[in-house]
């Protein structure tokens, strides 16, 4: 059986697993949603979907200084207990995603905050770029549609912390990590919001890669 986007999608929803292990799940059930449910939760990757409702109050923020103070970061990460807040895996998992951030520079913490006209224009692009390219002349309208939506998943990719592929560990997502830690915790996990400072920004233009540089950090 077929698994489509869309059924992933709603798995996720239903669970708040990570895309990739709902798809396992899926191509595992046969396409089964009810057998996908039952197969993360006994991988416990389906937990953080019974911590949604819970209020996670308690957390840590934390800090990422690039070298040479060029780039600064703080970011709040949110948990239910201070319990979980002063363990050294919660803590470290702070100075990770501040890490991240440094690097891979995201724009929104998730889908729901990327406002609707940026996503509209994003669509609008993407469609003029698929529009515009010869090899598309003959392709139908739903194959196209489909190529728009596939730029602006990678746009989402790009510009949403949860959607980026981690730092440290291209195979998982952001997002993929904080359902993990979730399920090793018992808590909901959260990250509500950061802020990135960059030397000189808005004054001058530069075009050192700062990605490459942090990533140089990560490996010392």
């Amino acid at each position: 059986m077929e698994i489509t986007a869309q059924m992933v999608k709603a798995l996720r929803d239903k669970t708040n697993a990570g895309m990739s292990d709902c798809k396992k799940a899926l191509v595992e059930a046969d396409g089964n949603e009810e057998k996908a449910i039952e197969i993360l939760r006994k991988r416990g990757q389906a937990t953080a979907a019974k911590r949604v409702d819970k209020v996670a109050a308690e957390g840590a923020v934390g800090s990422y200084i690039h070298m040479g103070g060029k780039i600064g970061v703080l970011v709040e990460v949110n948990c239910e207990t201070d319990f979980v807040a002063r363990t050294e895996a919660f803590q470290q998992f702070v100075k990770d995603v501040a890490m991240h951030i440094c690097a891979s520079e995201p724009r929104f913490v998730s889908k729901s905050e990327v406002p609707e006209d940026v996503v509209t224009k994003e669509r609008e692009i993407a469609l003029g770029q698929a529009t515009a390219d010869p090899k598309n002349a003959n392709k139908p309208a739903n194959i196209i549609e489909k190529m728009v939506e596939g730029r602006v998943e990678k746009f989402f990719s790009e510009s949403v912390l949860l959607e980026q592929p981690f730092v440290k560990d291209q195979a998982i997502t952001v997002g993929e990590l904080v359902t993990k830690l979730t399920a090793e915790t018992g808590e909901k996990i959260s990250i509500r919001r950061f802020a990135r400072y960059k030397m000189g920004e808005g004054l001058e233009k530069r075009s050192e890669d700062f990605a490459a540089e942090v990533a140089a950090v990560i490996q010392q």
